[in-house]
Parts: C-alpha cells; sequence; structure tokens
C-alpha cells in the first residue's frame, strides 16, 4: 500500500551507529582488573567495533556463528559486542561466575567457535577448553585484542539482513536441570531497548551518566547495552570491582546519576558509606532488580542520600525487563511514605507486553492485589521457545510464558512477586510468602543477609525458617529478631525458627541460591511447637 512509513529494518548496528554519529564525542569510561581506568568515545568504539567485525570475517565468522564472550563490563566487551552482532553473528556471554562444569556445558551446547576472554578468566578457560571441543580460538580481552583487530581496517558493511536475524544469545542459571539457552533477535532487542526508554521505564537521556553494573553476561545488561548508546548517555563500567568502595569512587569521580545493580551490591555501597561517612553527590536513581529490594534500602536510599530506588523485574525469558514500579499518577500525588508499599511491588508492566494470573489448572485469576497466581507474560520481546527446542512447549494456548514466578496484581496493574513457584511455602493449605519475609528480617540493623526456606512439618506440611548472617562485627539472639518480626508480618507467617549462619549463598547471578541452602539444611529438624494463627 502506497503512503507508509519508510521500511528500515530494527537491526542493532543502527543504535552504534546513530550514537557515533550524533554522540561521537560522548565519553564511554571502563576500569580494568588491575583498578587503571581508560577513556574512550562512541565514535572510537564504533570504528574498532568495525575492525573486530572485520577480524571475525577473517577467523570465517559467517551469519549465525556464536561467538562467546567471558568476562566483565570493559569498553573492549562493548567493541566485541557490537562487533559480532553488526555481521549476523550471534554474541554468546558466558558467565564467569558458574561452575566451570557448567560454563563448558554452555558453551558446547551453543557450539561457540570464538571465545574473547577477560584476562582475569584464563585460568578458568585453560581449564574449560579441553572440554570445549568447538572452540577454534581464544582471544584475551587485552593488548592481544588489541593485536588482533589492528590489521583490519575500520569500515566493515553491517546490517543488510532481516531484522529477525538472531543477535545475542543467553542461558538461563540452570537452578533446575541444566541452563537453557534465550535467543535474542535483532527485532526484539530493539523494540525492547524503544520500551525500557519510556519515561515511565529506565527514563535514560543523553543527560545522564550511567554506571553500567549489571553485567554484560547477564541478560543483555537489563538492555543498558542498548539504551545508553540509543540516547548518547555517558557510560562507566566497573570492570571486577564490585565492593562498595570502588562503586562508590567512580560515582564519585566521573559524576553518576544513574546506575542499575542487584540488591548485594547496593547493600555494600550502603554499608561502605555509612562507615566512611561517605555522600553521593550526584546520583539521582537506581534501578534494583534480580531479587526482590528490602524496604530498608529503599528508605536508606531517599532519606539518607535523595536517591529514587525503581524497583524492576523481568527475566532471561524476557529480554529482561518487563515491569518496573514508577508511580502511577494517582500514587505519584502520594506523600513518599504512601508510595513505600508500591516501591515494594515489582511494579506496572512496560507498554507492548500484556500479563495474566493462572492457578494451576490454567484458570484466569482476578488482578485483586491479594490472590496469588502463576505469572504468566506475552509480548514481542518475550521468548516463545528455548534454543534448539530444549524444553519443549514453553508457551500456552494464548501465547503467554510461565515466568515460574507465584504473584499478585492489583487493580491498578501493580505486579508483585510473593515467590518463585518452586519456593513457595505451602502451611496448612495456604501461602506464605518468602520473599516478603526475607525483606523484613534484613531491615534488622544486625542483620546483612536473610533467606527463609519451608521445611516438612508433620501437620502444618510446611513451616518457614528463618536464615541470619549478621553484619560483621553485629550480635543478636534468635528472640530480638522474632521480637523485630512482630506486628510486620502475619502471626502464622513467623519463622519457627532462626539460625545465624556464616554465609548464606549467592548463585551466579547475586540471587540468594535457596537450592543450595536446602542441600545444606537436609538434615534440619524444626522445634517443636505449632504456629500461632
Amino acid at each position: 500500500m502506497q503512503g507508509l512509513m519508510q521500511d528500515i529494518p530494527l537491526t542493532l548496528d543502527r543504535i552504534i551507529d546513530h550514537a557515533a554519529r550524533w554522540h561521537g564525542g560522548r565519553e564511554i569510561v571502563s576500569r580494568d582488573g588491575q583498578g587503571q581506568i581508560s577513556r574512550t568515545t562512541y565514535a572510537e568504539v564504533h570504528a574498532r567495533a568495525k575492525q573486530v567485525s572485520n577480524a571475525l570475517k577473517a577467523e570465517g565468522i559467517a551469519p549465525g556463528d556464536r561467538v562467546g564472550t567471558l568476562g566483565w563490563n570493559g569498553y573492549r566487551h562493548f567493541e566485541a559486542w557490537y562487533g559480532t552482532i553488526g555481521i549476523g553473528a550471534v554474541l554468546h556471554t558466558l558467565n564467569p561466575r558458574l561452575f566451570p562444569e557448567q560454563i563448558a556445558y554452555i558453551a558446547n551446547h551453543a557450539e561457540d567457535r570464538i571465545l574473547l576472554a577477560d584476562p582475569a578468566c584464563r585460568p578458568l578457560v585453560e581449564q574449560l577448553l579441553p572440554q570445549c571441543a568447538t572452540i577454534e580460538k581464544v582471544i584475551y580481552l587485552d593488548e592481544d585484542f588489541d593485536a588482533w583487530i589492528a590489521p583490519h581496517a575500520a569500515e566493515c558493511a553491517w546490517g543488510g539482513f532481516d531484522e529477525r536475524t538472531a543477535a545475542g544469545l543467553c542461558y538461563t542459571s540452570g537452578t533446575t536441570g541444566n541452563p537453557k539457552g534465550v535467543l535474542y533477535g535483532h527485532r526484539s532487542n530493539y523494540l525492547h531497548c524503544l520500551m525500557t526508554l519510556q519515561s515511565d521505564a529506565l527514563a535514560l537521556s543523553a543527560r545522564d551518566t550511567v554506571l553500567l553494573v549489571v553485567p554484560m553476561y547477564h541478560a543483555n545488561a537489563w538492555g543498558v547495552i542498548y539504551s545508553a548508546p540509543m540516547v548518547g548517555a555517558k557510560l562507566v563500567m566497573p570492570g571486577q570491582r564490585m565492593d562498595g568502595a570502588s562503586i562508590h569512587e567512580l560515582i564519585e569521580t566521573e559524576g553518576v546519576t544513574y546506575s542499575a545493580a542487584v540488591p548485594t551490591v547496593w547493600q555494600m555501597l550502603l554499608t561502605h558509606l555509612k562507615e566512611t561517612d561517605g555522600k553521593l553527590s550526584t546520583l539521582q536513581r537506581v534501578t534494583i532488580g534480580g531479587s526482590a529490594v528490602p524496604e530498608s534500602l529503599i528508605r536508606t536510599f531517599h532519606d539518607d542520600y535523595g536517591v529514587d530506588v525503581v524497583q524492576g523485574w523481568g527475566m532471561t525469558e524476557t529480554s529482561p525487563l518487563a515491569t518496573i514500579s514508577q508511580p502511577d499518577a494517582r500514587i505519584a500525588e502520594l506523600g513518599f511514605d504512601e508510595q513505600v508499599p508500591y516501591k515494594l511491588k515489582q511494579g506496572r508492566l512496560l507498554g507492548g507486553l500484556d500479563l495474566k494470573l493462572c492457578d494451576d489448572a490454567g484458570a484466569t485469576l482476578p488482578h485483586d492485589g491479594k490472590t496469588f497466581g502463576r505469572l504468566m507474560i506475552k509480548g514481542p520481546t518475550i521468548a516463545a521457545a528455548y534454543f534448539k527446542g530444549e524444553g519443549g512447549q514453553v508457551l500456552d494456548d494464548e501465547g503467554f510464558f510461565d515466568t515460574g514466578d507465584v504473584s499478585t496484581i492489583d487493580p491498578d496493574g501493580y505486579m508483585q512477586i510473593t515467590d518463585r513457584a518452586k519456593d513457595v511455602i505451602k502451611s496448612g493449605g495456604e501461602w506464605i510468602s518468602s520473599i516478603d519475609v526475607e525483606n523484613v528480617a534484613v531491615g534488622h540493623p544486625a542483620a546483612e543477609l536473610c533467606a527463609v526456606i519451608g521445611v516438612s512439618h508433620p501437620k502444618w506440611d510446611e513451616r518457614p525458617i528463618l536464615l541470619v548472617q549478621l553484619k560483621p562485627g553485629a550480635t543478636c539472639t534468635k528472640d530480638d529478631v522474632l521480637r523485630f518480626l512482630e506486628g510486620k508480618i502475619a502471626r502464622w507467617w513467623m519463622p519457627d525458627d532462626v539460625l545465624f549462619v556464616d554465609e548464606i549463598p549467592l548463585g551466579a547471578t547475586g540471587k540468594i541460591d535457596k537450592k543450595l541452602i536446602r542441600q545444606r539444611m537436609t538434615d534440619y529438624k524444626l522445634p517443636f511447637g505449632d504456629p500461632v494463627r
């Protein structure tokens, strides 16, 4: 039909082309494993990414081939990212925090041909290579990388392929069975970028300086790898150093206005600030995801540092951001204390997506803020299947994907996750949200981390117990914690026991590893007594 708009494929090379042409002088700052700071620009990265493309083509990499990366956030990794996808190859980000046997399985399953690795990962790579038959060459992201691309021209034809061509491959954490691959398309990632740039989402702009704490190996770095260059934001990459002091130094020296990370990173930062009487002079807002955000974290950022916390939710299969707790018109008019209950929810849906709640039989449940159900999601940025068909059919008859989360949705559209389906505690036929109990318990002044799991009970099927990792030097008793919880959670949700542990294990993406906790607690027996109802 005549008179329609220009039909230009939504391929991701257009994002870095745009950044180089219209924001070419904007800085990209990164820190390496030795603490060395490097400075470059979008224009320089664009030219070197073209050299990467030519170097890959010289190695025989063709459209559809998988190129693996194993490393932290830095400018060379950024160049490798765009240099790979620009020629239609698939960038496969490997998580160096996984167990070596998991990484080997993933690399073999993906059939990676080239591996671009951080020099800090050299011992890991040497351990992996004998197990990875498809990897033909390893290039380390240091001077070796520079030498590898140096002979090649800074001009290379990008794009020219269908926008539904695969661009990225990221594997789930594999908490049940082997990890499964999620294959992102150029079109889906481009749309995700536009969706996250809405003012009711990440709201990034050319005026922002973005600290990219979210690892590049974790689900498109929550999309910031695309949204920051799209708007020309200054980009700061912290490398491997994620401790509170290192993060604070970058925020202050580079004038960071926005960042995103999992709660544990921000807890380390706030602990450092308290110990050093530190300040946050430029930081305005942070997006927190990966696991539910404790109220204490939201209030400390707001009350002590004037920083707004916006909670987001997503998963590898959702590109990843899908909901965010930005206020609607009614909530925005409330005072901060009245907004906090909504900030504790995972938020409202991004435009272009759809959610529903279902029971175990697939029947749709109401959005009344009270009814728990399995969270289902649908849209152009949601996985339709896993790579190579692993896991079989993953969509229901209406095309919705089962997230594995148990949630509520209130009449205002705010979604709140109450548990993973595999973690929910069913006591006396009713559900207890381990996440809600954890988020209240971690507000105790002595608590560093808290985890709740269900254990078998002869009468109530399951009862919750609370594990507490104390802050260094802090002391606390079981009665202290239970008194702190009184009045903050339902009485029958009160843990039947409180255990103090040296460490609460975290998984490869910074989430509490409840699978490992349950393994460690195999021989645990509940103290005698019935819960108060």
